[in-house]
Parts: C-alpha cells; structure tokens; sequence
C-alpha cells in the first residue's frame, strides 16, 4: 500500500491512522520487508530542524506516524480527513491486541534497568497469548562491540517480527537507523516513553487531554525539572515555524539526506 506524508518543517508525516497503521504494518511483515517506525510529534520535528542526518533519518523510516495533534491537524489542513493520531502508547497496545492471535513475536529493548522485563510481565498479564520472546536494557551510552555482538546473537536466537524500542528522542530513532540491517528482525518501532506508561511506571494524561493537543501540560507537571524546558522551547518555536510554513516566509522540503 502507498502511505502519503505531510510535509511539516520538512519532515515527511504519514498521512495514517491506527487502521491503516495496522495494515502497513501487516504488509510489510507478509512481505518481510524490514524497516523503522518513528513516532514523532513536535519534539521530534523541533530537533530535526538543527539537525540534518536526524531529519533524513524520519524521512526514510517505513512510518513517520503522526503522535501529536499538531501533526493531524497539519494533516487535516492539507485534505488528508481520515489522519488521526498515532500515539507510541495507542501504537504499541493495538499491535499487542493484534499479536495476541497472529502469532507474531516480540522484542523490548529500552528503559532503565528492570523495565523491559516489567513491562514483558505487565504485557503478557494485559494480553494474553502474546509472544514476547525476549527483553534487553540497554546502558546509559553507546553498546560497545562485545554488547553489539551480544544484542545481536540474542536477538538472531529468536527473530522478532516487532522490536520495541523505548529510549528518547532522537536517540532511538538514531539506534533505529543504525541497527535495522544488524539485528535479524522485521520492524523496529520507536515508542519512547510507552515503555513507562504500559509499564504503570508513569500514568498517562486524560484522554480529552491527550486529544486537545494538551497532553505536554500534563506531562510538564508529572516531570517539570526534566519537560520544561523541552516544552517553554519546542511548543513556541514550531508555532512560529509552522506559521511561516503557511505564510510562505519559509520553504521546506522533505529530503532524505
């Protein structure tokens, strides 16, 4: 199936939904065709902006899903009426839905130490059925060879069709690029902090929050000393960037470089 994008300060966002999400996805598993799903909302196209190899990096990924609201209403605003948001946290819970019966299997690799395996309890409690055949937590730097090679005989063991990846932004979607022809799997999706939420170690906000496009605000309080300063910058700069978007005070072009 052919997935159009919006192009938004330049970087492609797929023009999806969770349905059409859902069956690219089974596509490309049927097909096994590899590649990598970024979840990227302002965050993620605020630090494209300054960074040219990041910004390459979403628009080459097999989905560039649009998390925030500000992506669907960009979307929505250039014709694209079915767009709506796909949410890591949303993302992740349809495809372990989906998995309980398909028989396709999965990998978590992110988060401090004991997450991945908490989250792998909490996931097979929720689903049952699921196939999560392996977990792995990742230091706080690079892997250096010897844990490159361990992560990859660990993960050529098992094969998953679905590697999650729950690090930060850009950083996972970097592990993404970079990892997608070294480890024997199908689909690496990058979805941050769903490894936290599904995990119960972080609560979500409302959904009437989250559809508002209000879901920072939320998270500002849960972690203020970390977010603010994220949010105090991001929120306003992709205001004014979009506006001269619009305007044509700015020209942006979806490249892959």
């Amino acid at each position: 199936m052919t997935i159009q994008r919006v192009n938004v300060l330049g970087v492609g966002i797929s023009a999806i939904n969770l349905t059409t999400a859902q069956a690219a996805m089974a596509e490309a598993l049927a097909q096994h065709r590899k590649g990598y799903i970024c979840v990227t909302g302002v965050h993620g196209v605020i630090e494209a902006q300054g960074d040219a190899a990041f910004r390459g990096i979403l628009n080459r990924a097999f989905l560039c899903t649009p998390d925030g609201m500000p992506m669907v209403w960009a979307g929505k605003c250039t014709g694209h009426k079915t767009m709506d948001r796909v949410y890591g946290p949303d993302l992740m819970a349809m495809v372990c839905d989906w998995t309980r019966t398909s028989g396709h299997t999965h990998f978590l690799f992110g988060g401090e130490e004991g997450l991945a395996g908490l989250l792998k309890t909490r996931l097979e409690d929720r689903y049952p059925g699921i196939r999560i055949v392996g977990t792995y937590t990742p230091p706080f730097r690079p892997l250096d060879p010897q844990e490159e090679a361990a992560l990859a005989a660990q993960v050529a063991a098992t094969k998953p069709d679905f590697f999650w990846v729950g690090l930060s932004t850009p950083k996972q979607e970097k592990f993404m690029a970079k990892y997608l022809d070294r480890l024997e799997t199908t689909l690496m999706v990058g979805v941050g902090a769903a490894f936290l939420f599904h995990a119960g170690r972080v609560r979500q906000a409302p959904r009437w929050m989250q559809r508002s496009g209000l879901e920072w605000a939320y998270r500002t309080y849960q972690e203020p000393r970390r977010l603010w300063r994220r949010y105090a910058r991001n929120n306003p700069l992709f205001a004014w960037l979009v506006l001269g978007q619009v305007a044509g005070w700015r020209k942006y072009s979806i490249t892959t470089d």
